[in-house]
C-alpha cells in the first residue's frame, strides 16, 4: 500500500546494494537487495537513481528524505564520500544531491557508522546513549556513539576498530597497522592463518564444531583477540553495551560464549559492571535503516 510519509536509505557496497523505504516512525515499507552493477562507469549511480523514480512512482509521491551509506570517509559537509581507495571509482566527491535532482540534501555516511545508526533507532543498541558497534567480516569495521551522538571524530576516521594494534611485531594491515584486530579476526587473513585450509570463518566454525582440533585452535585465538581488543575499547570508551554485527557475528554461541569467557578474564569490572556484548538486530538491513534515519534528522535539523 502506497504511504505518503516516507524515508528512502540506501547502503552502497562495493559488490552490493541494500535500500529500505520507511515511514519516519520506523515501519518498512519495502526493501530491495541485489549485486552492483560495475560494466560501465559509474553504473552504481544510475542504479540509485532508477530505483528511487521506481520506488517514488510505487508510493505515489516523494521520499521525504533520501540518505546514503557507502564504505570510506564521508566528506565534511557530508554530502559525498571523501575517500574511498580502489573500489567504486568515481564515487570519492560525487555528489548525490546533485546527480538525483533533489531540492534537498542526500546526506552521506560511513556504512559502519550508518549501521550503528540503524542499530540505535530500531536495533539492538536502542537507548544506549553509549554504545559501541563492532561490524566483523571480510575486514572489521565499527563505530560508536558517545553521550548520544555519533562519534565522527575530525575527519570522520572515528570506529576504524578493525585497525586497532594488538600486535606491533605482527604483519602490517591495509592501513599499515601492525597485527591489527582486522588480521587477528577479518575474513581476509583467514586463508593465511589457516595455511590454506579455509577460505571463510563460515568453514572454519563448521570444522571447529565437529571437532577438528587444529580449526578450534584457530577459532579461538581468534575469539581470543576480539576479546581483548573489545576490552581495550571498553577501557577506552566506557559504553554500556558492545554490538557485534557483520556475517562472522552470525556464527552463534561458537563465538558468544567462547567470547564471553575470554571477556571473562580481561575485562576490567569496577563495582562489579559488566559491559553486555550483543548481537546486531537488523543484519545486512542496518546501513540503510542508519541512512534513512540520517536523512530525516537532517531534514528535521
Amino acid at each position: 500500500m502506497a504511504t505518503a510519509s516516507y524515508a528512502v536509505g540506501i547502503d552502497l557496497g562495493a559488490t552490493r546494494m541494500k535500500a529500505v523505504a520507511v515511514t519516519p516512525q520506523g515501519q518498512l515499507c519495502t526493501k530491495i537487495t541485489g549485486p552492483v552493477a560495475s560494466d560501465q562507469p559509474k553504473a552504481w549511480a544510475r542504479q540509485v537513481r532508477e530505483l528511487l523514480a521506481q520506488w517514488e512512482s510505487e508510493q505515489r509521491g516523494p521520499a521525504l528524505a533520501v540518505g546514503l551509506c557507502a564504505p570510506g570517509l564521508a566528506a565534511p559537509d557530508g554530502r559525498s564520500i571523501a575517500c574511498l581507495p580502489e573500489r567504486l571509482e568515481g564515487l570519492e566527491g560525487f555528489d548525490w544531491a546533485q546527480w538525483l535532482g533533489r531540492g534537498q540534501p542526500v546526506p552521506v555516511l560511513n556504512d559502519a557508522h550508518a549501521a550503528l545508526l540503524g542499530e540505535a533507532w530500531l536495533g539492538a543498541a536502542r537507548g544506549y546513549r553509549n554504545v559501541l558497534l563492532l561490524t566483523l567480516g571480510t575486514g572489521v569495521g565499527g563505530a560508536a556513539i558517545v553521550d548520544g551522538r555519533l562519534l565522527r571524530g575530525q575527519i570522520g576516521r572515528a570506529g576504524h576498530f578493525g585497525h586497532v594494534c594488538l600486535d606491533p611485531d605482527g604483519p602490517p594491515d591495509i592501513c599499515g597497522m601492525p597485527g591489527s584486530l582486522e588480521l587477528a579476526v577479518g575474513n581476509c587473513s583467514l586463508r593465511q592463518r589457516s595455511g590454506g585450509r579455509f577460505d571463510s570463518t563460515e568453514g572454519l566454525v563448521a570444522a571447529h564444531l565437529a571437532g577438528d582440533a587444529e580449526a578450534t585452535r584457530l577459532w579461538l585465538k581468534a575469539v581470543q583477540a576480539l576479546a581483548c581488543a573489545i576490552a581495550s575499547l571498553i577501557n577506552a570508551l566506557d559504553p554500556a553495551a558492545v554490538i557485534l554485527g557483520g556475517g562472522i557475528a552470525q556464527a552463534g554461541p561458537a563465538l558468544f560464549e567462547p567470547l564471553q569467557q575470554w571477556l571473562d578474564k580481561v575485562e576490567w569490572r569496577p563495582l562489579g559492571h559488566r559491559v553486555p556484548v550483543l548481537p546486531a538486530a537488523l543484519g545486512e538491513w542496518a546501513g540503510a535503516f542508519g541512512a534513512a534515519w540520517h536523512a530525516l534528522q537532517a531534514q528535521n535539523g
